[in-house]
């Protein structure tokens, strides 16, 4: 069984495509799957839209990812677990290809993604670099990460430790414990922090990344641009 776990908070306007594409993933495979969203202390009409889209909804008031995602995992009942971020779509070719790694012996992976939408210039001359570094260093983010639940539970799940950068340390650890794999069709997810945060914020987080590593993401202090009030995407649309 696959287990596809979504951590939400106020997501009505993207949630519904992500769960789409889910659904049609666990179709394509023609074998039981869930999607349990975790519904972290929402505002909107996301737990709504995640029910009629036939989600399991877990109601966590946590306001911390990684808790969030464990919430999430301790209610998923598949031996493969997919986290998927509520603005990211993953198509069906990835989700069969990690199927099939995982059961060949893989203890999990990721995807590399790419951004919707019209992106500042620097991102646009940045990131065509970036896509084989992540490829061939195996360094992806966290918005579409996968294991098998035996390997969740030996590296004691995501760190609550961190309140950012939960994945690096997350995939370090199932580094060490077995294969990790890159699916070769990319995800795709909101590009909103860029185009919505101010281009020295994002540089000063992705420096922070860079030279501290997880380690400096410990508090959630200086860390708005996952836990503060979130500005309007001009390039966001309701759900179809």
């Amino acid at each position: 069984m696959l287990s596809f776990i979504v951590p939400a908070h106020n997501e009505q306007l993207l949630i519904g495509r992500t769960l789409g594409a889910l659904h049609a993933a666990g179709q394509a495979l023609r074998e039981p799957y869930e999607v349990i969203v975790v519904d972290d202390a929402s505002t909107d009409e996301t737990g709504t839209i995640a029910r009629a889209r036939g989600a399991q909804v877990v109601s966590v008031n946590h306001r911390h990812i990684a808790a969030t995602r464990n919430a999430g995992a301790r209610q998923a009942r598949g031996e493969l677990l997919f986290f998927v971020d509520a603005d990211t779509l993953v198509p069906v070719s990835a989700v069969c290809e990690a199927v099939r790694a995982m059961r060949r012996g893989a203890i999990g992976g990721g995807c590399v993604f790419r951004f919707d939408g019209r992106l500042p210039l620097w991102a646009r001359i940045v990131y065509p670099f970036t896509v084989p570094i992540m490829r061939l260093a195996k360094l992806v983010g966290g918005c579409s990460l996968f294991c098998t639940q035996d390997a969740f539970r030996a590296v004691r799940g995501f760190d609550e430790q961190y309140y950012a950068a939960e994945e690096m340390a997350f995939i370090a650890a199932l580094k060490r414990r077995g294969r990790f794999i890159i699916p070769r069709a990319c995800v795709t997810t909101s590009g909103r922090k860029l185009r919505t945060l101010p281009t020295q914020e994002v540089l000063a987080l992705l420096l922070r990344v860079v030279l501290v590593g997880p380690d400096s993401f410990r508090r959630r202090d200086g860390l708005e641009a996952w836990y503060g009030s979130r500005q309007l995407d001009p390039e966001q649309r309701p759900n179809p």
